[in-house]
C-alpha cells in the first residue's frame, strides 16, 4: 500500500475580504475625521483596525491540504478545528470564477461529496483553480479505483407516477 503524498497545499487569498477592509477603511477615515473636532475619538481607530487584524487572520489560518487519499481543512484563529473528507467521497466537482475572481486569478473550488459531516465544500479564492480542479479530479477517480467505490444516486421522483401508469 502507497504512502500517503499531499500534492497541493493552500488558503484562500486575502481578496476575500476586500469588503471587509475597504468598510473598516471607510469607518478609520469616518473617527479620523471626527477625532480633528473631538481629538478622544482617535481612541475609536482601534475597533476599524482590529476588525482588519481580525478578519485577515480568519482568512490566513484557513488551510486546506490534498493529498492522494482525502482533503484535510483547518480553520480557526484561538481554536483550531481539522476537518477530513476522502476522496473517493467526492460526488462532483464545480469550478466558479465571478468576474472579480477572473481579474485576480482566483477561483473557487465546490465539491458535493457523499461525506455527512460536510456534503458541500467551497475552497474559496484560489489560485490556478482550473488547474487544481483537474488534478483533484484524477485523485479522487484513482481513489475510487483503488477502494472499489462507485458512486450511485438514487432519483426519488422516478417511481411516483407509476401507480397512475398501472392503473
Amino acid at each position: 500500500m502507497g504512502e500517503e503524498t499531499t500534492f497541493w497545499k493552500g488558503s484562500p487569498s486575502q481578496w476575500l475580504n476586500i469588503g471587509h477592509f475597504g468598510a473598516a477603511i471607510l469607518l478609520a477615515v469616518g473617527i479620523v475625521i471626527c477625532g480633528v473636532f473631538f481629538p478622544p475619538a482617535f481612541i475609536g481607530l482601534i475597533f476599524p483596525l482590529g476588525w482588519i487584524a481580525w478578519r485577515y487572520l480568519v482568512v490566513r489560518t484557513q488551510t486546506f491540504e490534498l493529498t492522494n487519499e482525502r482533503l484535510r481543512i483547518s480553520k480557526g484563529v484561538i481554536n483550531q478545528e481539522i476537518d477530513e473528507v476522502e476522496l473517493y467521497r467526492v460526488k462532483d466537482i464545480l469550478v466558479v470564477r465571478k468576474w472579480w475572481m477572473r481579474m485576480t486569478g482566483l477561483g473557487t473550488i465546490h465539491l458535493d461529496t457523499s461525506d455527512r459531516s460536510m456534503p458541500q465544500i467551497d475552497i474559496h479564492a484560489i489560485h490556478d483553480s482550473l488547474e487544481l480542479r483537474e488534478s483533484l479530479r484524477k485523485k479522487v477517480e484513482a481513489m475510487r479505483d483503488k477502494k472499489r467505490v462507485r458512486e450511485m444516486d438514487f432519483d426519488e421522483t422516478a417511481n411516483q407516477g407509476g401507480l397512475d401508469e398501472m392503473g
